[in-house]
């Protein structure tokens, strides 16, 4: 225990501790949103926008055999809206809305592990300051029993690893709120297709309704 305590006070004290874990934890989100990343990666094949060219030149069958066994959300939707609409299990109405569930979960799939790094880049540096109060605080009390023999090199010693708490803060805060924020815009970007996605897929199968509507009053008169 006391090994243990030394070591702490040697790295810059428990706030130090809490901030390198604090870096420990927000690389390993970051890992972790980065393997989920490469991992729903669409093949060539199956990517959204070969998916979406084979609807637009009907291939449907086509659709449903590329997407079989693919990761990435985007092909995962688009395949899903085409069976459904192509089936007609459900009306236009009750499709839509089961779309639009879906979508809304693979949008918080995308955000998914960037909040514990928004509050990690928020706290890092707070509590960094904080340290540093912690550390002039406790320097000056020992300036103030040293009275008129203070020893210089000890009230600097003080100083110099309270300061070390800010500089470590923010060392922590900025990579994780530079990566969050690339990741935040990904998510947000990647959201956003995946809506254009859908808008493409129904207008589509409205435009097919239109025309068979079309062909059967031609038919009918």
């Amino acid at each position: 225990m006391t090994t243990f305590l030394a070591f702490i006070q040697q790295i810059g004290g428990p706030v130090v501790a809490i901030l390198l874990l604090f870096s420990v934890v927000a690389t390993s989100f970051i890992l972790l949103k980065f393997t989920q990343i490469v991992l729903q990666r669409p093949s060539q094949n199956a990517s959204p926008a070969k998916l979406l060219a084979h609807l637009k030149q009907g291939e449907i069958k086509q659709i449903a055999l590329l997407s079989q066994g693919q990761r990435n959300p985007r092909s995962q939707i688009i395949s899903r809206s085409v069976a459904l609409l192509e089936n007609q299990a459900l009306d236009i109405e009750s499709a839509q809305s089961e779309i639009v569930r879906q979508a809304r979960l693979v949008a918080e799939q995308y955000k998914s592990h960037l909040r514990p790094l928004e509050v990690i880049a928020t706290v890092a540096p707070l509590l960094g300051l904080f340290g540093t109060v912690l550390g002039m605080i406790e320097a000056f009390k020992a300036m103030e029993m040293a009275g008129a023999q203070v020893d210089p090199a000890v009230l600097s010693g003080g100083i110099w690893q309270a300061l070390l708490t800010t500089a470590v803060g923010l060392g922590v805060a900025i990579p994780v709120s530079l990566v969050h924020s690339a990741l935040e815009r990904q998510a947000e970007l990647q959201t956003q297709a995946l809506q254009d996605d859908i808008g493409q897929v129904f207008t589509f199968f409205a435009q097919q309704h239109g025309e068979r509507k079309q062909k059967n009053q031609n038919c009918a008169s």
